[in-house]
């Protein structure tokens, strides 16, 4: 069985187009001896092995194995890489080591214009938690749980940051958290990183759930010549959601500025928002501008009604967007977890097929997913022309993958430009 030509020669473009981007020569081998394996051949073996769906690293092993003749051309993986070699490679790296790698992939992307703003005035990114169990400890990579009623745990925890505004929902970093603190606490050093790898005109607007919602945490992110977009949870920041409440919660829905309404499965969600920036200022908060009040409606196919509330404070001015527009961010605010943490849980089964148990190689796949995801989500969303190819599901998606690499021929790859390697920046 093979793909189609011309499918097997976009994904064979995809490939020759995007690899190069990384500039896996770049990277420095954490190995004290090099022997006959290249550093770039092993990572570009992991990589395609992501992209193609492997549950392991023995997979990643027979992938390399049945690769075609064409697909080794391009791939310059000459030979099956052994799963033992991949494991060692990958189990050295320290954490951060591979991120400049994805730095890379993102600012081509940016370079070529593949991920600008998509319905909004200016770039939005999301930054969130996330957290990977495993049996192993170590409290360098993964902090120590002790549950009541079993045995301890790691838990591995990382700050993602999405690009939500545009239509690929690339990820543009990911940040280990020491054991020693958590997502409050080391948003200092997650934000100012994002902020000094990527300019204003990347992104203007930073959203975060109520984890990172502090007086402090948005004086910085005003510092930095940007805007935040917080989530107010009444636990968090009593006084602030009291005042909100007031404000904002007696309004109707005939009151509300924006409204939207859509079919999911046999369920009908309405969302409405309401805005305030009476608030401005408000108990100390000299970079608060504007208040929202979101609110969703889920009617079932009974009729019932189900009511959610949310508030949220924001640095913007509140006519930088149009009420529509503060309606958008918000939603595009779980685009995190819709777009990436879902393909990384149910796609990748990230969580079930961690390829390594110990909390620094975990990370450095994890890492690599990202990368992988990256490349497969500009492929859908961006190269991609029509409507109906960027809806087509991942899974199928992975295995068109995966059946290209097993199945090119010399004339897939004819005419490609060979890869060769852009210039670092």
């Amino acid at each position: 069985m093979a793909l189609p030509t011309r499918l097997a020669r976009r994904i064979a473009g995809l490939v020759s187009a995007r690899l190069p981007e990384l500039r896996l020569d770049l990277v420095v081998d954490p190995r004290h001896r090099r022997g006959k394996w290249p550093l770039t051949m092993l990572l570009t073996a992991a990589i395609a092995g992501i992209a193609s769906g492997c549950r392991n690293l023995q997979e990643v092993e027979r992938l390399t194995e049945r690769l075609s003749r064409a697909g080794r051309k391009l791939l310059r993986v000459p030979r099956r890489v052994p799963d033992t070699t991949l494991r060692d490679l990958l189990d050295a790296f320290a954490p951060h080591a591979l991120r400049p790698a994805l730095w890379r992939q993102v600012k081509a992307a940016i370079r070529r214009k593949a991920v600008g703003p998509y319905r909004l005035p200016f770039g939005v990114v999301t930054m969130d938690g996330r957290s990977t169990a495993t049996r192993l400890t170590d409290e360098q990579y993964a902090q120590t749980q002790h549950p009541q009623d079993g045995k301890a745990f790691g838990l591995v925890r990382t700050i993602t940051s999405t690009l939500v505004s545009s239509r690929a929902k690339v990820c543009l970093d990911m940040n280990p958290i020491p054991p020693t603190t958590n997502e409050m606490g080391y948003f200092k050093v997650a934000f100012e990183q994002l902020a000094g790898v990527y300019g204003e005109e990347v992104f203007q607007l930073v959203t975060y759930d109520s984890g990172a919602c502090s007086e402090e945490n948005g004086r910085l992110v005003e510092q930095a010549n940007r805007a935040y977009l917080f989530r107010l949870k009444q636990g968090d920041q009593p006084t602030i959601f009291a005042e909100a409440e007031r404000t904002l919660g007696r309004l109707s829905p005939r009151e509300a500025e924006a409204e939207t309404t859509e079919m999911v499965g046999r369920k009908t969600v309405i969302r409405r928002v309401w805005r305030t920036a009476e608030m401005a200022g408000w108990h100390g908060w000299e970079h608060l501008r504007t208040v929202l009040r979101v609110e969703t409606e889920t009617i079932g196919p009974d009729g019932e009604a189900v009511l959610f509330q949310r508030y949220f404070i924001s640095s913007l001015r509140m006519r930088r967007l149009t009420a529509e527009q503060w309606l958008e961010v918000v939603r595009r605010h779980w685009g995190v977890e819709n777009k990436n943490h879902w393909v990384w849980d149910a796609i990748f089964k990230e969580d079930e097929r961690p390829w390594i148990l110990s909390p620094r190689g975990m990370l450095t796949v994890m890492l690599l997913r990202r990368i992988a995801y990256n490349l497969l989500a500009l492929f859908r969303s961006v190269t991609q022309r029509s409507e109906e190819k960027r809806r087509v599901p991942w899974k199928d998606l992975i295995s068109d993958v995966h059946l290209a690499l097993a199945t090119l021929a010399a004339n897939d790859i004819a005419g490609l430009r060979a890869r060769r390697s852009p210039a670092p920046v």
